[in-house]
């Protein structure tokens, strides 16, 4: 097989803009990924429901009353009516406003007012439509279209890595945070998985790590690490969180100051600390608008130092939020530009060459440096 005559360079800029290649992108990318709705613990009770809104679609969990969880798309069968409104909350069945059909928690048609005068309804094949769903470590993950590999199975290197933080025991730290961002997704997940900007952009996280932060970059996974160096910190947020962090009981010692970072294809990511793990996807609105979607979750811990650790986690890591957000806005600006069309990839770039690699396979079009004529995705 000849080598791909694009590797070592970036996608083309007008990847990042151009509706036809988003609307492939929706498709191929993004309807058979696996994307985070919530957290087992944030699903404790019968009737307990969670929504995820994208794709221009709406996804329903609920626990049902045999203690099952299952995944619905939030339409009703009747006029496709959204059923629920809203990002939680708990019921006894999901009711439509619209002519209150009714659907039971494990999904199935149990009412039709005047149910007499619809002469072609099958009750039994009328259920809310289902979505394939997965649990992995706690973590309740839905995809539209059930191809691909399991969560499991792509994260299965990483289990002995995982296994001290107890996902399966972390509870909601607030409440989920959206953040509308004017660029096109792909922009924040190069972002993410980069790690050459750390020492330009990012003085907060090169005080804490020096220069050991690492990444490499797997088929379905990218996996970013640095642990703490001892030295204080000259900010007072970063040092005081470098001397108030506890030691934390069922980690190992060489995880007691260690940030540990994984971004499952193509957009969902976790941050995983001592005191916390953070969660955060991006989704697609349109070619050049993405909305952040984010959640902090933890142990259990009263401890008066792990909630001061837990506080300044969230002021370093708000800080490095602003910066990344100046960072992507600039270069989808960038990506407007007529002087710009592709860039040449370091080898220390592994996360995104890999990124442009397999984009480039799965929409073939993103080979040509030059944006196509309209109604190119339609020849």
């Amino acid at each position: 097989m000849s080598a791909d005559p694009m590797d070592g360079w970036s996608l083309p800029a007008w990847t990042y803009r151009d509706s036809e290649f988003f609307e492939l992108e929706k498709e191929r990318v993004f309807a058979p990924s696996w994307q985070v709705v919530c957290h087992e613990s944030d699903l404790p009770n019968v009737g307990d429901w969670h929504t995820l809104d994208y794709l221009g679609e709406s996804v329903i969990v609920v626990r049902g009353k045999d203690a099952r969880l299952r995944a619905f798309t939030n339409v009703c069968r009747h006029r496709g009516s959204r059923i629920l409104d809203g990002f939680r909350g708990c019921t006894r069945k999901l009711v439509c406003p619209y002519h209150a059909w009714t659907y039971e928690l494990d999904g199935s048609l149990s009412g039709v007012p005047d149910s007499a005068s619809y002469p072609t309804l099958d009750k039994s094949k009328s259920g809310l439509a289902g979505v394939s769903m997965e649990v992995w470590h706690g973590f309740i993950f839905v995809r539209l279209k059930d191809e691909g590999p399991s969560v499991a199975d792509v994260m299965s290197p990483y289990e002995e890595m995982i296994a001290p933080y107890r996902f399966e025991e972390l509870q909601a730290l607030g409440r989920v945070t959206l953040r509308p961002r004017n660029v096109n997704w792909k922009n924040i997940g190069d972002n993410y998985s980069d790690g050459l900007h750390i020492p330009v952009a990012h003085p907060g996280l090169t005080r804490l790590f020096g220069k050991g932060y690492g990444i490499e970059a797997e088929s379905h996974v990218d996996r970013m690490w640095g642990a703490m160096v001892d030295r204080p910190s000259d900010n007072w947020s970063e040092r005081l969180y470098q001397r108030l962090l506890p030691k934390v009981p069922n980690l190992p010692e060489d995880r007691q100051r260690f940030w540990l970072y994984f971004k499952l294809w193509p957009n969902v990511a976790f941050d995983i600390y001592p005191d916390q793990v953070d969660f955060m996807q991006w989704l697609p609105i349109s070619p050049t608008e993405s909305l952040i979607r984010e959640i902090s979750y933890a142990l259990p811990d009263d401890r008066r130092e792990m909630r001061a650790a837990r506080y300044l986690n969230w002021r370093i890591n708000r800080q490095v939020n602003a910066e990344d957000t100046m960072l992507i806005t600039r270069v989808q600006q960038g990506m407007n530009s007529r002087s710009f069309s592709i860039g040449p990839l370091s080898d220390k770039e592994v996360c995104l060459k890999h990124f442009c690699a397999r984009m480039r396979d799965i929409i073939p079009e993103a080979h040509l440096e030059a944006q196509p004529e309209a109604g190119w995705s339609r020849s």
